[in-house]
Formats: structure tokens, sequence, C-alpha cells
């Protein structure tokens, strides 16, 4: 009988800087996923690789002097060094060079040309270069660049069109039959309200301007533009197309596409759209993570504000930096990276709960054991019964999060065990028992029950923390195979009686928190969060004193208030005050944008109950579509609080 599949991917990567954090963040995630798969018996294909044509990567090889060709080869070379550093499971790496890559675009350009979804025209507009992205003027905040915040450049090119507008009807069907198709629910929101409702352009995919791409077969003045040319690696990575395709036909459709939030957009609209246009059927989840960022703003290495994952991981280990980004962030929101809170999770989580309950089972089982082997008469106790439900239950939480993408409540699952067992130590002092040899057939009870505990938990942490493990089992002479299977988890007592303990190292040593910092902050790229910002104090303008202006109870009936609750909310990029979220008011939820967001952190204002202005004109705040208002109150500071109701009641009933 053949295995079920699972195909995920993540973005492919621009190798004009060399990767950060927040690059390892999506890569880190996706390897977790599939390596969870694979202990779950699937067949995985994991894709990721590198996105090397375009105008940016020929200007930057100019100005090194050297081809664009050895400029990207010199950068990829450096980025597999890195995943080989965060132990990242690819299955296939693909870059846009490939000759097979590059056969299949000009393939598929030419069968969307023939089939009259590409046609040839003149494109004049603006033009963002970093981002690679062409926009119309509405689109344009500032007038600079929506995504990026950059300069854009006025364009005026002969060009081939997409006709993407006629998919557009098809694409909001699709999502609204498929409502798991875009997540979180966010991002499914945003596209449908603030690109596909509003209505869809055709999109420019060649251009005449530089040549550093892959070449149009029938017409060589142009190159296939990186919307075409990127977004079907994840198909030529397969061999669609190509003389072998049993790959595509195994693997295709995609189970998830791993992206960052700045790219959900193309993800989601523009390869549909094409994927409809080549009758090929369409990946079954596209899920937009957050960003990784440093006081409120993403890291950019034009900003200067950016962490290099290879030296956090020479000093604390790649799978401490794996747990950091998979615990401390809530999948699909923004998270803030700071050294302090990479330190403060490695010990608590890491040294005093994982690391101490391991170093304590060892060390007593060889202290009051012989040989450290425990005897196969095992007595139990008054609170084994309740280790027990509490394992099965936590280990199906924790499967049914990882399946929805949220790593971070599947590893707080997996400490709800770890903490019990800590507190099963204090429960039942096994140092008190070992004192009467009477007992010894309960103290070696109380001891295998930390040592399955244990067993269990190092299975479920592999595809998070991989190298953890292993340093798990060495120190209870396990070994690779059925004990390490994830079925094993689900049967408790799979570990032998007579398992023999043998001291191993301290897998996470505690850190002097103030002595790591000041280390840190003198290692270049490694610094992050460890500053506070300075402030003007800002001068207070005498306020004028107005008469109260009173309104009739009629004036007051217009204002239409109702109950909502925070489904979901994140950051507006480049803005320290707004906050867009996901209010459910009744049996409808509405998108709204409020500058609450040096009050609330998104992960804590969902869940709350609110009160919405809910018959406001909608607005575009920063491009994005706000349909209502949080309700707030300001102190003489200024700061807000959401105003919401004193008891739990409906979402949608009427304030009055």
């Amino acid at each position: 009988m053949s295995k079920p599949t699972y195909y995920i991917t993540t973005p492919i990567y621009y190798p004009s800087n060399k990767l950060h954090i927040g690059h390892s963040y999506t890569t880190v995630a996706a390897d977790a996923m599939a390596r969870y798969k694979r202990l779950r018996g699937y067949d995985v294909m994991f894709l990721t690789g590198t996105d090397e044509h375009g105008q940016k990567i020929e200007r930057r090889a100019q100005e090194e002097g050297v081809s664009p060709q050895a400029f990207v080869d010199n950068i990829v070379d450096w980025i597999k060094e890195l995943w080989k550093t965060m132990d990242i499971t690819y299955d296939k790496f693909i870059r846009t060079t490939d000759a097979e890559h590059k056969e299949t675009v000009q393939k598929i350009f030419k069968t969307l040309y023939d089939k009259g979804d590409i046609y040839k025209s003149e494109y004049e507009g603006k033009y963002c270069t970093p981002c690679e992205t062409f926009f119309t003027e509405h689109q344009l905040v500032d007038g600079k660049c929506p995504d990026c915040g950059r300069a854009v450049e006025s364009v005026k090119e002969q060009s081939y069109f997409f006709k993407l507008s006629a998919y557009q009807e098809r694409l909001i069907k699709h999502i609204e039959e498929n409502p798991e198709v875009i997540q979180p629910q966010t991002r499914q929101n945003e596209m449908l309200n603030n690109f596909l409702r509003p209505g869809l352009e055709d999109l420019c995919v060649s251009r005449t301007s530089f040549k550093w791409g892959v070449p149009v077969e029938f017409d060589p003045g142009h190159v296939v533009y990186v919307w075409i040319d990127a977004l079907s690696n994840y198909i030529s990575a397969l061999g669609y197309l190509q003389n072998n395709d049993e790959a595509f036909k195994k693997y295709w459709p995609a189970d998830v596409h791993l992206v960052g939030k700045e790219i959900v957009r193309f993800h989601t609209i523009i390869w549909p759209a094409l994927l409809m246009a080549l009758d090929l059927p369409l990946p079954k989840q596209i899920f937009g993570h957050g960003w990784l960022v440093i006081n409120g703003g993403k890291m950019s290495k034009s900003v200067g504000n950016v962490v290099d994952p290879s030296i956090l991981v020479d000093r604390y280990s790649s799978d401490a930096i794996r747990y950091f980004l998979l615990r401390e962030i809530a999948f699909g929101q923004d998270g803030n990276f700071t050294n302090e809170a990479l330190i403060s999770r490695i010990n608590s989580d890491l040294a005093n709960d994982l690391g101490n309950l391991t170093s304590r089972t060892v060390a007593m089982i060889e202290k009051y054991f012989e040989g450290g082997v425990l005897p196969s008469e095992h007595e139990g106790n008054e609170f084994d019964a309740d280790i027990k439900a509490l394992v099965a239950a936590q280990i199906q939480k924790a499967e049914d999060n990882t399946e929805k993408l949220f790593f971070n409540n599947a590893l707080e699952d997996i400490w709800v065990i770890i903490r019990r067992l800590n507190k099963y130590i204090d429960e039942t002092m096994p140092w008190v028992l070992a004192k009467d040899e009477a007992n010894k057939a309960k103290l070696a009870g109380v001891l295998y029950t930390l040592a399955e505990g244990l067993r269990i938990v190092s299975v479920m942490i592999e595809p998070f923390m991989p190298q953890t493990p292993e340093k798990i089992w060495a120190q209870f002479g396990i070994e690779r195979g059925a004990l390490t299977a994830w079925d094993s988890i689900h049967t408790w007592g799979t570990l032998p009686k007579n398992i023999t303990a043998i001291k191993g190292e301290n897998m996470f040593p505690r850190i002097d928190k103030e002595k790591e910092l000041e280390a840190l902050e003198k290692t270049s790229g490694a610094a992050a969060g460890t500053k506070e910002e300075s402030k003007e104090a800002a001068k207070e303008e005498p306020k004028e004193v107005k008469e109260p202006e009173y309104i009739t109870i009629d004036d007051f009936a217009k204002v239409e208030l109702k109950i909502g609750e925070v489904i979901a909310s994140e950051r507006v990029p480049k803005s320290d005050k707004l906050l867009v979220s996901q209010i459910k008011i009744g049996n409808e939820t509405r998108q709204i944008v409020s500058g609450i967001a040096k009050y609330y952190a998104p992960e804590e204002f969902v869940g709350k109950k609110v009160v919405v202005v809910t018959n406001l004109k909608p607005v575009k705040l920063r491009g994005i579509l706000s349909e209502g208002m949080v309700l707030c109150a300001a102190d003489e500071n200024d700061k807000l609080v959401a105003v919401g109701p004193l008891a739990d009641i409906t979402s949608g009933s009427i304030v009055r």
C-alpha cells in the first residue's frame, strides 16, 4: 500500500542579500511540518530554493563587476549552508536558473499565449525595483511602494500581459467555496475586500528593459517577468511539462504553500489564476504567516536591524533557535524578536523545564539503583492515572494544533506534559522513597513514569528540535526504531521496564542573562531589541476649554453600536499605531483598522469583546479597507483602552 503524500513549500528566496532570521522563520516552520508528516508515515516533498532573475540582480551584479550568474552562485552556496546549520531537511532545492525550470517557464508562457490568455501591449506606470512589482497610482501610499515604502520608478515599455481580470469571478467563487484555502482568516478577507472585489487589472508578464531572466522563446527581446518565472517553480520542480513528470503526477496539488504575508497577494490571486488558465488543480492551502519584527518594524538590511541566525546557532544550538522561533510566535501573527526574550525562553523552557527534568530523572535512576538499571518490579501510585490521562489528552491536542500549523500551541501542549512531570517529582518525592528498601518497587515505578514520559516527549519534539531527542534517547539507552516511532507514543508503557540510565551532557545550560546580553551587544548581526528607544518629551500645548455641545436622543440613535468579538488581529506594515483586526459581529465578520497598536499586541487583542460602530462609512487607511470603528476610552495621557461589555454577551448584540 502506497503512503499518503504531502507537498509543502516555502517561497523561493531572492538572493540579493544574505538571509536573516526572519527568513529562517518560514523555512524552520516548513521543516517542522515536513518532519512531522514524515513521522506520521507520509511520503513528503519539501521544496525550497532561490528566485535568481530580475533587474535588481542584474544591477547588483553590475555594481560588483561580476556576471549575474556568478553573483547568485556565491549567495546560493551561503543559503544552502545556512539551511544545513538550521537542520533544514528539504527534499529539493530549486533555482530559477536551473535549465529544467527555464524550459518549463518558456512552455507555460507559450501555452498561455497560444490560448489567448497572454497578449502583447504597452505598459506605462509605476514600478518598484526591490519588490519587482508594478503599481497603479491609486495603489501607491504617499506616492511610494505600498509593500516596502521605497520610491517607485516611472516605466514605459512594450510588454506581454496576462488576462488576470478574466479570472476575477472564478477566484472569488473558489475562495468563498473553499474557506480554508487562504489562512489565517485575516489574509482571506484582505484578498477579497482589498483586491478581488474592487477589481483586477491584467498583469504585465514580460520586460524588455533588462536581460537577466528567462527569454520569451518566440520574442527574444522580452524576458519572462518574475511572477510567471518565480511562481512556476512549485510545478517545474516536480517536472511539469518535462520528460519526466512522475513527481508532478504524484505530489501536485500542493498541500500548503507557506509564504510571508507581504506576498500573499501573488500566491492567492496571480498563482491560482495562472493554474486556472493552465487547467491545473489549485493548491489546497496558502498560509500567510506574519513577520519577525524588532521594535515593531520588519527586519530589513536597509534599516540595519537584521539578526544573523548563524551567530545565534553557534552560541545556543539550532534546536534552541528553532524552538524559540516556533514557540514564541503565534504562526500567522507578527512576533517580536529580542535577545532578552530568546535568553528567557532558553532558560525557562529548555534549561529549567526540559533539561532539568531529564537530568534529575537520569541522576535519580543512577543514584538509587545499582548500575543505573531499573528493576523489572514496579509499583504504581495515586498520581499515575492523572499522568497517563494528561499525556493522552496533550498528544491529541498537539497533533491537532500541528496539523493546523499552530506550532506555538503544539509546543505549549508538549510543555504541559513536561511541567506536569516536574510537578510529579515533587508529589512523589523519590528521595524520601529511597530511604526505605520496602519502597523500592514504588520508587522504580515513579522513575519509570518519568522515563516513559520523557520518551513520549522526545518523540513529540522531534519535528521542532531534531537534535535534542537523540540526546535524551542516549541517556535511556533508546535506539531509533519502534520506541521512537510516532505511533508508539499512543501506548503508555512501551519503554522496557529494566532500562539503563546513563548520564549525558547538560543539553541546555542556564545562561547568565546580563552577561550574555552584553556579549551579544558586541557581536555584529546578533544584537536585537536590547536598547530602549529614546523619546523626546512632547510639549503640551494649552488646551482651549469649550462648552459641551449637547446632542438629542435622535442624534444618538443615528449611531449603530454592536458588540463584536476580535477573532484575528495583526499589525499594519510600516505603522507603529495601527492594528487591522477581523471582528465577528453576529453572523458577519468585519475588517477594522484601529490606532491601538501601542496599547494592544495583536495576540492580546484577539478574543476580546468590544463595542463597534457598524454604520460608519468604510474608508481605506494605509491602503487597507476599514469597515467600522472600535470604541476606545483615553485617559489624560492619551492611553487608549478598548470599550467592551462588563459581562459576557453574544457578539452582534446591540448597544443602546
